[in-house]
């Protein structure tokens, strides 16, 4: 299994973006995705995740009415779209896979991670 984040970037408070995860090797009707941040000298932190088979999805309530996680599985991507952004969102972001069949937060239940992709807000 891997997985490849992209779409970080420098934006002003307020502004959306939207973050993408390619999963390669990975199974569609079992497994999860779930996204994480980490903040300088924080630990890393649940943000959001998705059941690949039928698209359910739970939030940290830091981000719920703000971030929205999708899918595409003709794609094999996953989508995290964040709006109205504030200077508490920067971080590194990583997708992880979750194979426990649970969606579930803990970032020890998620046995593969991408490389990460930087998200700063900043005025």
């Amino acid at each position: 299994v891997q997985l490849q984040a992209s779409g970080g970037g420098l934006v002003q408070p307020g502004d959306s973006l939207r973050l993408s995860c390619v999963a390669s090797g990975h199974n569609p009707n079992t497994d999860m995705i779930g996204w994480f941040r980490q903040a300088p000298g924080k630990e890393r932190l649940f943000v959001a995740a998705i059941t690949l088979s039928d698209g359910l999805s739970r939030y940290d309530d830091s981000v719920k009415g703000r971030f929205t996680i999708s899918r595409d599985n003709t794609k094999n991507t996953i989508y995290l779209h964040m709006n109205r952004l504030k200077p508490e969102d920067t971080a590194i972001y990583y997708c992880a896979r979750n194979p426990t069949g649970t969606l579930a937060t803990p970032s020890w239940m998620h046995d593969v991670w991408g490389q990460g992709t930087q998200v700063t807000v900043s005025s």
